[in-house]
């Protein structure tokens, strides 16, 4: 989801080079240092999208830690996904399953996701919510959710816990911000979006987050770029980002070597 253009609002041309450029400056980066599991983070693959230096370790992870418990719809959800050209876009198994965790410690009943793509971390979050939970999902188009996410999800129950608003991101927030009862509302919000507006939605989510919900940001290490092409505009967009989040007083921070990098935030003011 971006301000200005979401995942989905890029050609899927585009978007395929730009993982292409992301996964090759990786690989030439990392070489020497062997780390074929780091370079593989950048290449789109699902099942692959990990800052350890072992692959077979993640995947050790995965089969003995996240399978095990997956639901069975999540499950198809996660495989029908792993096909898509984009796939790469989607969250983690493994960040997908700590989602469902935080949710059930906060006991969240209304949370917000910015992006949805296929609706794969959508799923995860509305099956952690109670029945009388609600998702304001919002992206600048369905179709990759009407075409694989949303079947699985009709059928696993839960799309009535959905509010999907098609359209950019910031005029959606700027919306929810403006009506009253919106302001300290939601338990939780995930950003799976452009980076360089993340700041932006970072000061309309403070105002919908209650005091002790999180905010959780995506890509916040960029599959390593940040140490690798710190030039790269992304890269120093997410860097902008990460600086800006660490002297913000009116959250907690921890950021995770988890997918290819993931910011809580958890508002105290």
């Amino acid at each position: 989801m971006r301000g200005r253009r979401t995942k989905e609002s890029i050609p899927l041309v585009a978007r395929r080079r730009q993982h292409r450029r992301r996964a090759e400056a990786l690989r030439h980066r990392m070489a020497g240092e062997g780390s074929k599991a780091k370079a593989a983070a950048g290449s789109g693959n699902l099942h692959s999208k990990t800052l350890l230096k072992s692959q077979p370790l993640y995947q050790y992870i995965l089969e003995s830690t996240v399978f095990p418990r997956e639901p069975d719809c999540l499950r198809e959800l996660r495989l029908a996904t792993a096909s898509h050209p984009m796939a790469g876009m989607a969250a983690s198994p493994d960040e997908v399953q700590l989602f469902g965790l935080l949710l059930e410690m906060l006991g969240a009943r209304n949370t917000i996701e910015v992006g949805v793509f296929t609706g794969y971390s959508l799923l995860a979050t509305a099956l952690a919510l109670p029945d009388d939970g609600k998702i304001v999902a919002i992206d600048v188009t369905r179709e990759s959710y009407d075409r694989v996410g949303s079947p699985v999800i009709d059928k696993a129950g839960v799309a009535h816990k959905i509010d999907f608003r098609v359209g950019l991101a910031l005029p959606v927030l700027d919306q929810m911000v403006a009506e009253e009862g919106n302001r300290g509302a939601f338990d939780f919000a995930f950003v799976d979006a452009d980076k360089v507006n993340f700041l932006n939605y970072h000061e309309r989510l403070l105002k919908l987050v209650r005091v002790g919900g999180l905010i959780a940001y995506d890509n916040t290490l960029w599959s390593g770029s940040v140490v690798a092409t710190p030039d790269e505009p992304l890269a120093a967009a997410t860097r902008e980002f990460n600086a800006a989040i660490a002297a913000d007083r009116r959250v907690h921070v921890c950021q995770l070597a988890i997918a290819d990098g993931l910011t809580l935030c958890r508002r105290v003011a």
